[in-house]
């Protein structure tokens, strides 16, 4: 913990400089025992002859570790010979190579913050990334650092039967005392925060995958002996996920085997470590009774990624944690990719970009906005934003749009055969982009450094008689933490131009003119200015501009767009994106009308519909070409974060009810084609998983929540049969949500029978017992605060375990905006409660908790009040961890 008076210092990236010892190998005796685990490292070091500094004095990382001995070639040293503080061991003069023997007993078992070894219901388990390997042994615990690893794990027979850690296991067999030993290899030189070990009673299936070169790779996935059966679909992913990678960047996997082991405490939803993937259940368990739709694909996606990571960040990772988003935006883009091929390409677009524009942005406009490489933390764990990962990932998905797909993958392979087995930076995977390809990259690479969403206004001008359409485009990128003045970001704007037949060929005045795709529709424009100029020749009629079509670049967009402009382009434009997008922005002017008509003081009970938005929505149900998905999305109102998001100030309680009244008028007004979509839905065929089956649940579901705002008798008999007989817990949970927040009078002893009967028949599904709590957590229904206080009481709430904090604490606070910015501030004081009792058992989860008040300079004056106050009373705490100190006192700077 970090006292007020010595408050902690930040590190920058600016005074980097190269290890002054390298770790050549690594041997780990870890000896399990109920009181004190004793581990056991032997390292071989040399002086690193990189390195300037010329002092001979080793210091090594260590954190809550009871030193036990110490010796250098053999000699034990004394106490004299080095020096110990909270987190480092030192130790004065040592030779240019040497091999050092630390002894260290750890207490797993008291371990709450779920990093570095830790033991859980049981089984002992290790969260080394970013800094969790320095609480098992003291260590050079950085990522510039790599080393062999040889790791011995002992323990109990009985009670810890398996015992993993990363590679192949070279040795194992029984002890004295009822106790056993493994030894594990891994023959690739890799950072101490890619270790692993597991060691506890689980089970496991096997299977085989045969690689390109005609390797055979054992896969394994362990888990609780009750989970068993929910591993088929992780495996069948994790299969796909090897042969795309094989298939598209030509990357095979490396051991002779690859496990995954899922645990239910887990700060993360996964660690790539290699060979041994630790996965939180959530992200590795599935099947269609436990299970949504939208599990199943967080399941494929996440395998995918930890297993991508193989190489974009295993066998090529980063130098230094300022460059984490050189393997995790890498990563997260290629997971894009791969989801996008086994499902719909245009809903995945449209799921990522939702989120990016409501939370990302939101970060991007907060006190703690930082570029995807930063340039100075107080504590890495809070730097695992979504400006790393999502932005990270549209920032390398420029770079594949500016190259294409034969240049990018040209890159890509250059990357990895120069990089391989070294730990490199953002400038290096740029650099090997730049030089496989012919491009400049360099003024592109303000990316990686300026924080901040950039905007673009873009205006027209049609000149009928020339037949020219000329599109003006300036860039602006507010002011954010680290910089108050940009330089112009290298944007790729993908345009379109929509005619009243449909979209028109594009040919930009001054171009050669292309005679391959005489009628190409779209294209791409490289924007490098503050302002800039691009006509185009031969447009015989005002066209509606398509203006970032699929999300070309992260940015927010001003064009003067009109309802009529919008309707044409959510009904004709040939790219998804674009029509979803269109759809968004109708549904946006039109609840903002509403907003508007709140604070004026007007009843919003019967608020009359918008009727371009009801015909476009109509229209939308009445074309049957349309995937079923890409409808549901279209048809689903902005959220109430992505509204908040749009406004100058966010007034919550308007936006909540301006959003609820549109959305009550456009269920009514679309009540018969919504009706017969869900009677014409078969709900006893079995589940799939497949695209096509998600898109018909998705809209069918849809339809239900519209019908069930306000339900008569037979909608809520229906809503019951739905939940009571569903095969799946898609349909299930669907049922369970739209009754649960219906406003019928009569319906209250039937929400509290379902609420039961679901407990009843799923409380020893934890995972099922998660989705039960956050129903409850995000329902907007008065009394919010009140159901949550509940809920923290329940026999199944863990105060300990991260998915239920996040199923019931984070899921109200991010998820239920009108109780959570109740008008008595009771919500921030609940929250400010929660964080500060956190702080000590787990501060990186206590930090991520804080999102939510870092806003508070975008509320209403009296809200603005409250909020502060909440994080003053937290900054007021006499000891914070890092991690609640960087985020609180930069949010109150």
């Amino acid at each position: 913990m970090a006292a007020r008076d010595a408050q902690p210092k930040a590190i920058h990236l600016k005074d980097y400089r190269v290890p002054d010892f390298l770790i050549e190998h690594t041997h780990l005796d870890v000896v399990l025992n109920d009181e004190w685990t004793r581990v056991t490292s032997t390292l071989k070091l040399r002086r690193n002859p990189e390195s300037e500094r010329q002092d001979t004095s080793l210091v090594l990382d260590g954190a809550e570790l009871r030193l036990v001995s110490v010796a250098i070639d053999g000699k034990p040293l004394s106490e004299s010979d080095y020096r110990v503080d909270a987190e480092s061991l030192t130790i004065a003069d040592v030779p240019p190579a040497f091999e050092l023997q630390v002894v260290t007993d750890i207490q797993p078992q008291k371990n709450t913050s779920l990093d570095g070894l830790y033991r859980s219901r049981g089984l002992y388990c290790t969260q080394c990334e970013a800094e969790g390997f320095r609480k098992i042994t003291y260590y050079l615990d950085r990522p510039d650092v790599m080393s062999e690893f040889v790791t011995r794990i002992e323990a109990n027979k009985d009670t810890h039967p398996v015992l993993l850690s990363n590679g192949n296991l070279i040795d194992g067999g029984d002890l004295a005392g009822d106790r056993h030993f493994a030894v594990w290899q891994d023959p690739h030189k890799k950072p101490c925060y890619l270790f692993a070990m597991v060691a506890g009673q689980l089970s496991h299936i096997e299977d085989k995958f045969v690689t390109t070169s005609g390797r055979e790779v054992t896969l394994k996935i362990f888990v609780e002996p009750k989970d068993l059966d929910k591993c088929d679909h992780a495996m069948d992913s994790l299969k796909r996920a090897m042969r795309w990678d094989e298939e598209v960047y030509g990357r095979e996997y490396d051991l002779d085997i690859f496990m995954i082991v899922a645990v239910d405490d887990f700060n993360m939803g996964a660690m790539e470590n290699k060979g041994l993937n630790i996965f939180n259940t959530s992200c590795i368990l599935a099947k269609p009774e436990t299970t949504t739709d939208a599990g199943f694909q967080r399941v494929e996606a996440v395998v995918a990624h930890e297993y991508f990571h193989n190489w974009s960040g295993n066998r090529v990772t980063c130098r230094d944690w300022f460059q984490l988003s050189l393997k995790e935006g890498f990563t997260v883009f290629r997971d894009a990719e791969f989801s996008s091929d086994m499902g719909s390409r245009t809903v995945k677009r449209v799921e990522d970009v939702s989120m990016l524009r409501t939370a990302q942005f939101a970060e991007d406009g907060g006190p703690m906005a930082h570029p995807i490489r930063p340039d100075a933390y107080i504590e890495i764990s809070n730097f695992y934003t979504l400006t790393i990962y999502e932005k990270g990932a549209e920032v390398v998905r420029m770079i594949a749009n500016l190259l294409g797909p034969e240049l990018f993958r040209k890159g890509s392979d250059l990357y990895f055969e120069r990089h391989d087995g070294q730990a490199v930076t953002t400038d290096d995977f740029v650099a090997a982009m730049a030089d496989a390809s012919g491009r400049d990259l360099t003024q592109f690479k303000h990316w990686y450094s300026q924080a901040g969403t950039p905007v673009l206004t873009v205006t027209d001008q049609y000149d009928a008689d020339a037949q020219e359409y000329t599109l003006e485009i300036a860039q602006y990128c507010p002011p954010t933490p680290e910089c108050k003045h940009k330089k112009p970001f290298h944007i790729p704007v993908a345009v379109g131009l929509l005619g009243s037949a449909g979209n028109l060929p594009l040919q930009l005045k001054g171009e050669t003119p292309n005679t391959e795709t005489p009628d190409n529709t779209h294209t791409v424009l490289e924007l490098t200015e503050a302002k800039q100029r691009f006509t185009f020749t031969g447009v015989k009629e005002k066209p509606v501009p398509a203006l970032l079509r699929g999300f070309s670049a992260p940015v927010k967009l001003r064009y003067p767009y009109t309802r009529d402009d919008l309707m044409r382009l959510m009904s004709a434009d040939d790219d998804g994106f674009v029509r979803w997008d269109a759809s968004q922005q109708l549904a946006t002017l039109v609840i903002g009308d509403a907003i508007k008509a709140y604070q004026g003081g007007e009843d919003l009970g019967q608020w009359p519909l918008d009727e371009q938005l009801a015909v476009a929505c109509e229209q939308l149900l009445g074309d049957s070409s349309l995937d079923p998905a890409m409808v549901a999305l279209m048809l689903a109102l902005p959220s109430e974060g992505y509204l908040a998001e749009q406004a100058e100030v966010v007034d919550v309680h308007a936006i909540h009810a301006a959003r609820n009244a549109v959305r009550r008028a456009l269920g009514k007004r679309l009540a018969q084609p919504l009706r017969a979509i869900y009677s014409a839905y078969d709900h006893s065929k079995p589940y799939e998983a497949n695209a096509e089956a998600i898109a018909q649940r998705t809209l069918k579901n849809l339809a239900l929540g519209y019908l069930m705002i306000d339900p008569d008798a037979a909608q809520l008999d229906a809503c019951e049969q739905q939940l009571r007989d569903s095969n799946n817990m898609t349909d299930t949970l669907a049922a369970l949500t739209a009754l649960v927040n219906c406003r019928a009078h009569d319906a209250e002893d039937r929400k509290r029978d379902a609420l039961e009967a679901f407990y009843q028949q799923w409380q020893d599904e934890p995972l099922v017992v998660n989705d039960w709590f956050r129903v409850q957590s995000v329902s907007p229904l008065p009394g919010g605060l009140e159901r949550v206080h509940a809920l923290l009481k329940h026999p199944a709430y863990d105060p300990k375990n991260p998915n239920k904090i996040r199923s019931v604490v984070a899921a109200f606070t991010n998820g239920n905006p009108v109780n959570f910015h109740q008008k008595d501030g009771a919500g921030y004081t609940f929250l400010a409660d929660e964080v500060l009792r956190l702080n000590k058992q787990n501060p990186q989860i206590a930090a991520r908790l804080l999102t939510p008040l870092t806003k508070w300079r975008r509320y209403l004056p009296e809200q603005q009040a409250l909020m502060k106050a909440a994080l003053e009373r937290i900054l007021a705490e006499p000891e914070l961890s890092k991690d609640v100190y960087e985020v609180v006192s930069k949010s109150l700077a």
